[in-house]
C-alpha cells in the first residue's frame, strides 16, 4: 500500500477531496519525522511507538573482497506495535 491508496481511502471513507487528504497525511508524516529528527519518541495510541536509537560503530567487512572496513556509529528509527495492532495481525 502506497501514499496514495491511503489518500483514495480515506478520501471514499470521509467524502473528504483527495488534496485535502493528502495535504493532512503529508503534513502528519512530516510532523512525525521531525519529532523523530529531535531525538523525541512519537507514541500513537493502539498503532505503535516510533523511537530512534543510537547504533554503535562497528567494524564490518567487504563481501567481495573479505576487506575490514569501519562502520560509523548512526542512528536509528525503530517501531514497536502497539497491543491492538499485534492482535489484529495475529
Amino acid at each position: 500500500m502506497t501514499k496514495k491508496d491511503i489518500v483514495l481511502k480515506v478520501s471514499e471513507a470521509t467524502g473528504l477531496k483527495q488534496l485535502d487528504v493528502k495535504r493532512v497525511v503529508q503534513k502528519s508524516l512530516d510532523t512525525l519525522v521531525a519529532a523523530l529528527a529531535k531525538g523525541e519518541t512519537v507514541e500513537l495510541r493502539n498503532f505503535g511507538i516510533f523511537k530512534v536509537k543510537s547504533r554503535k560503530g562497528r567494524t564490518g567487512r567487504n563481501p567481495r573482497t573479505g576487506e575490514k572496513v569501519p562502520v560509523p556509529p548512526k542512528r536509528v528509527v525503530v517501531f514497536k506495535p502497539g497491543l491492538i495492532m499485534k492482535r489484529d495481525i495475529r
